[in-house]
């Protein structure tokens, strides 16, 4: 009854340190599609910033287990990101998961479409 405990509860830390990966990388993407004025504009950390500590995270948690303390504050900069960060810049772009803040899907290749 034991190993099949152990054998679960492994099986569980499996599964959640592919979903921190996961979570990792999808920031790191994030913010490497960012525009690099959208986070001085935004009065956040550097483009580059944000890039080399959700790079060092993602890494972490791929090489590190879930139960090692350097993937805990990793999650906690991509959590950082995520809730702070990432609002921010889409507020600046426009509020577009795009990075070139592009406008919305009734403008032409000149501007808004205007009907006249």
């Amino acid at each position: 009854m034991d190993g099949v405990l152990v054998q679960g509860f492994n099986q569980v830390l499996y599964w959640v340190s592919w979903g921190l990966l996961l979570f990792s990388l999808f920031a790191f993407i994030d913010a490497a599609i960012r525009r690099e004025d959208a986070y001085r504009a935004a009065d956040k950390q550097s483009k580059p910033f944000w890039l080399v500590i959700l790079g060092i995270a993602a890494a972490v948690n791929f090489f590190m287990g879930i139960l090692d303390f350097l993937p805990i504050i990793g999650l906690i900069a991509t959590i950082v990101y995520i809730v702070d960060v990432r609002p921010a810049l889409r507020q600046i772009s426009g509020g577009r998961n795009w990075p070139r803040g592009r406008g919305s899907s009734s403008d032409g290749p000149y501007g808004p479409f205007n009907g006249r």
